[in-house]
């Protein structure tokens, strides 16, 4: 029961992630659009501008569970490379419980309000010609709190049952 919702979780992070991953393509093409209607035809496109920042923040922001997943984020990595599967499972729960889970918590708590005022006044660019959704690029830190802290409770399960000696995969293998 624990394995399946693990592998969910991990299932959807991947997913999710392989998703905006394409973001990235689609920013250099935009950025590139950019410059070139700028520089060499005059036309500057506010919205486009934009677009970029939005394609960037979506794509930190919803691929970071993919990152964690697959133990892209940075680690301090002085004894956990060489130790044993046991203790890098009590070093992976320990850092879940302390560091990762309140922190997505304090993140969604603390953006909530911020967010929820953003959709009642449903609001916009600051810019006439802007992209007026502000409010879903904001939606977009909740998103990312959401997503760490699945792949962290995913995280903390599968080094628990490690530690519990079960068999567990190691992260990454979705």
């Amino acid at each position: 029961m624990i394995e399946r919702l693990c592998d969910a979780i991990d299932r959807l992070n991947d997913r999710l992630g392989r998703a905006v991953a394409w973001l990235a393509l689609i920013m250099v093409l935009a950025q590139f659009a950019v410059v070139v209607l700028r520089y060499m035809f005059g036309f500057g496109s506010i919205m486009m501008q934009e677009s970029v920042i939005y394609l960037h923040a979506i794509l930190f922001l919803a691929g970071a569970g993919y990152t964690l997943l697959h133990d892209g984020h940075v680690r301090v990595d002085i004894f956990y490379r060489d130790a044993a599967p046991r203790t890098r499972a009590f070093v992976d729960l320990i850092g879940v419980l302390i560091f990762l889970l309140p922190v997505c918590a304090l993140i969604w708590w603390g953006s909530w309000s911020y967010v929820q005022t953003s959709w009642q006044v449903l609001e916009g660019s600051r810019e006439t010609s802007g992209i007026h959704a502000v409010y879903l690029l904001k939606t977009a830190i909740l998103v990312f709190s959401l997503l760490m802290a699945l792949q962290g409770i995913a995280m903390g399960l599968r080094a628990l049952m490690v530690i519990r000696g079960e068999t567990a995969k190691s992260p990454g293998e979705v």
